[in-house]
């Protein structure tokens, strides 16, 4: 039980701030006499090891988390964690912590009441803050001791980040930082190191500003070169010197505004690169440094903002055709990086910045950039485009709308975009997938405006379908001429790919505009040639482009595909895959059975009449005999249309009419069958409306009794029909008695004939011409298939039908039985 109460897994946190897992064993604590102190020791539960020996430091901040977890941070960046299999055992190792640094175990850290103990011994000094070494280079391992054990306490962190203000202690410390790499005083550097990064833990703004000042900032970057756990220094000052170069593309005057662009590149550059990776604990503690550099670049973007001398000069040179190829290059550059430091800003702001960008001319500038033949140059472009188009898509639908006014469809920002797209020299297409993005979202009626003068939706797209649709088709167009791709590579198929995509957008989002182009231009058989396309996700592209159409279940789109015979080039797909159960196999038979489910009646009457000799032998599954099935059903109710309106108001009576008044009617309708034949009335051959009145009460008698099979009460069903000892009770519950087992007699029938018992033609008397061993294979089928039938659930349509082919059966059959029975009688 001690066993498993103890076991654990240990845990280390990697570079990538990810929990490597050590090793599963058993957790003890002891004195070890090598580490002066109670120790936790894990040992492997497979081969015995020691994976953990960890002196419990009475200055280190335990965690408990979860009730099974405890963690903790260790010297240089290593963080660990016990994962508990139960959490009495957990409790008992916090018990022993929790001992040993003399806290409460109540608490799930324990650097909360470490600051109150170690508070009580600080207060005894007489001055209310800390006080802090001479800035010696003798004096620097206590110092660093000093800011390794304040760290843990939010008081003392409070304490010594006051002291280090107060005493100007940050330029001391960097005039020693000389000495030392004067002296190559390695061990000085690195306490150096240590006192560096726990200033930066600080999280103290006012330290911040003093450490990243213009004449401080690179003896801090140097400081943090001269990691203990690394055999040699970086080269973060050479880099930031010498490889780094800083280009103004547009001269900036203002001094302050240059100073804060370096400040904050050198600023990002320590976040990113020098610092090492914050620990569980230290994360939150850098959260300063964040903000420092969020705000740096809201304040560089509103102090650009607001130099319109600047930006003039910045969009003049852009468009200027006498700037040179490089030149350019920079200039986009440097708009794209301005674009990116926006997405800081507040929503208000960002609000700002871009009316001033659109105030600038900036579209127009990149549809002058677009038009260039630099690929480096486009690409930034398409990225300050992308901005834009996430930050405002109707701004952009606005301005190529007034430009359509002006200029040919060819030089469009909207058709330059396509045509990037559609040349995008990658071979996995990278940038024509960002740009097929850009073009969903402004051909997206979600994102859309309308206001009572006009609707944003019915201008745009008009103007795209007009302007633009035909660019964006032209590749496919162009690739299907012929009865197979003309072109089927694989860059090209992914080309079409990302058209039909785009296609298919249209045809779920646009309504009569996709609608009308598909038609007029014959683009979906133009799609369907791409089926015979050797790459799979091209075809299973036309497939699904197709399969949206074919769901808006619009008979205008069923007309056109019928008229075209569309479905041809998806059945060949079909035939040619053969045997292979794969992703076309499976979405075309899923289209098909899309069909037969919904009961789209033209598409099926179609696929049925034209393709099911090819398909008539698919019996792997049942959608094209359903669909056959279907059609049939079709074509007797158009042969025979009472049976269809008899089935609707049986429908509705199924539906509206409570259980209750069910029951009592048929009740009432048995009885007055039963007191009709004790009268003994005799019945003639039907004339038609006699006819016509038998069909009515077949289809609901039948409606009844399966009613009754289905609410399990054939006793009652039996108990109504007063029948003789020698009657089968299991006749009442079939449909069908005759001599042969194929001629069938409809419940009406039955009724009549089951309240005479002595009649020759009841079937359960001895004269019977049919007898009951001839007779029950056949009725329990039957039986079976009616007690299948809910009250609610209206049966399928092919269910349906077998039974109304059973009552036309019948009514040819049984009404000479039925006269010769009464008459008998």
């Amino acid at each position: 039980m001690a066993d498993t109460r103890r076991r654990v897994k240990v845990y280390t946190l990697n570079e990538d701030r990810q929990w490597d897992d050590r090793g599963t064993g058993h957790v003890s604590s002891s004195y070890v006499e090598r580490l002066k102190g109670m120790s936790l020791l894990v040992r492997a539960e497979s081969d015995g090891s020691l994976l953990l020996e960890s002196k419990i430091n009475p200055n280190t901040a335990y965690q408990k988390q979860q009730d099974t977890l405890i963690v903790w941070s260790e010297a240089e960046n290593y963080d660990l964690a016990l994962s508990f299999q139960e959490k009495a055992g957990c409790d008992e190792i916090w018990e022993k912590i929790c001992q040993v640094q003399g806290k409460d175990p109540s608490v799930d850290i324990t650097q909360d009441l470490v600051d109150e103990s170690e508070e009580e011994r600080f207060d005894d000094m007489s001055s209310p803050g800390l006080e802090l070494p001479p800035c010696e280079l003798s004096r620097l391992e206590e110092l660093a001791e000093l800011v390794a054990t304040s760290l843990p306490s939010p008081l003392r962190r409070e304490k010594l980040a006051l002291a280090l203000e107060n005493e100007g202690y940050i330029k001391k410390l960097l005039e020693l930082f000389h000495v030392c790499e004067d002296l190559e005083n390695v061990e000085g550097l690195h306490h150096l190191y240590e006192i560096i990064k726990g200033i930066f833990l600080l999280n103290r703004t006012a330290l911040f500003e003093v450490m990243f000042s213009e004449e401080c900032i690179m003896d801090v970057i140097g400081c943090l070169e001269y990691d203990p756990s690394l055999s040699l220094p970086r080269k973060h000052r050479e880099f930031l010197t010498k490889t780094a170069k800083f280009k103004e593309v547009i001269p900036i005057s203002d001094p302050e505004l240059k100073q804060k662009i370096h400040q904050t590149y050198r600023v990002q550059y320590i976040q990113d690169m020098v610092l090492p990776t914050p620990s569980v604990f230290e994360e939150n503690m850098l959260s300063t440094l964040h903000s420092f550099i969020f705000f740096n670049k809201v304040e560089i973007v509103g102090m650009l903002q607001e130099d319109e001398k600047f930006l003039t000069e910045l969009f003049a040179q852009l468009t200027d055709d006498a700037t040179d190829d490089d030149k350019r290059q920079e200039l986009v550059n440097f708009l794209k990086e301005f674009c990116a430091f926006s997405q800081t800003l507040q929503p208000q702001n960002r609000d700002s910045f871009f009316k001033t960008l659109s105030n600038m001319g900036i579209l127009p500038a990149l549809e002058v950039i677009l038009g260039m033949d630099d690929i480096q140059v486009r690409s930034a472009a398409t990225d300050i485009f992308s901005y834009l188009v996430e930050y405002n898509p109707s701004m952009v639908r606005e301005f190529v709308m007034q430009e359509a006014q002006q200029n040919d469809d060819d030089i469009l920002l909207i058709n330059l975009i396509i045509e990037h797209m559609i040349c995008d020299p990658d071979p996995e297409l990278g940038g024509a997938v960002q740009l097929m993005g850009l073009l969903r979202t402004l051909v997206d009626p979600e994102n859309m405006l309308a206001t009572a003068n006009k609707t944003e939706k019915t201008e745009f797209l008009s103007f795209f379908y007009k302007h633009c649709m035909h660019v964006l088709t032209a590749p496919l167009l162009a690739n299907t001429t012929e009865e197979k791709p003309s072109k089927d590579d694989f860059q090209t198929a992914q080309l079409l790919a990302l058209i039909l995509e785009l296609l298919t957008f249209c045809v779920e989002h646009h309504t009569y505009h996709i609608k009308n182009y598909i038609i007029n231009k014959d683009i979906l058989r133009r799609v369907l040639v791409l089926m015979g396309s050797k790459h799979a996700f091209v075809a299973l592209c036309a497939l699904r482009f197709m399969r949206k159409i074919i769901g808006l279940k619009d008979e205008f789109y069923n007309r056109y595909i019928m008229k075209a015979f569309l479905f041809e080039a998806v059945v060949k797909a079909f035939l040619n895959n053969g045997s292979r159960y794969n992703l076309l196999n499976s979405a075309i038979i899923e289209m098909f059975e899309f069909i037969r489910v919904e009961d789209i009646k033209s598409l099926t009457a179609h696929v049925i009449e034209n393709y099911w000799k090819a398909l008539e032998d698919v019996d792997y599954v049942q959608t094209f005999k359903g669909l056959k099935l279907r059609y049939e059903q079709q074509r007797e109710r158009q042969d025979n249309p009472k049976l269809d309106s008899m089935r609707s108001i049986l429908r509705n009576n199924r539906y509206r009419r409570d259980a209750r008044t069910l029951e009592e009617e048929e009740e009432m309708w048995f009885n007055t069958d039963e007191d009709e034949m004790e009268d003994g009335e005799s019945v003639l051959l039907p004339t038609d409306k006699s006819k016509n009145d038998d069909e009515i009460m077949d289809h609901f008698g039948k409606f009844m009794e399966r009613k009754k099979l289905k609410d399990g009460d054939e006793k009652e069903v039996l108990t109504k029909s007063t029948l003789t000892g020698r009657q089968s009770p299991s006749f009442k519950l079939s449909f069908s008695s005759t001599s042969s087992g194929s001629s069938k007699s409809s419940l009406t029938s039955q009724s009549a004939s089951s309240n005479s018992p002595g009649s020759p033609g009841s079937p359960g008397s001895p004269g019977s011409p049919g007898t009951i061993a001839k007779s029950t294979p056949h009725m329990a089928a039957i039986t079976t298939k009616g007690g299948l039938i809910g009250l609610v659930d209206y049966p399928d349509d092919d269910e349906e039908e077998e039974e109304e082919e059973e009552d036309s059966d019948e009514k040819e059959q049984s009404a000479p039985l039925t006269k010769k029975s009464r008459l008998g009688s």
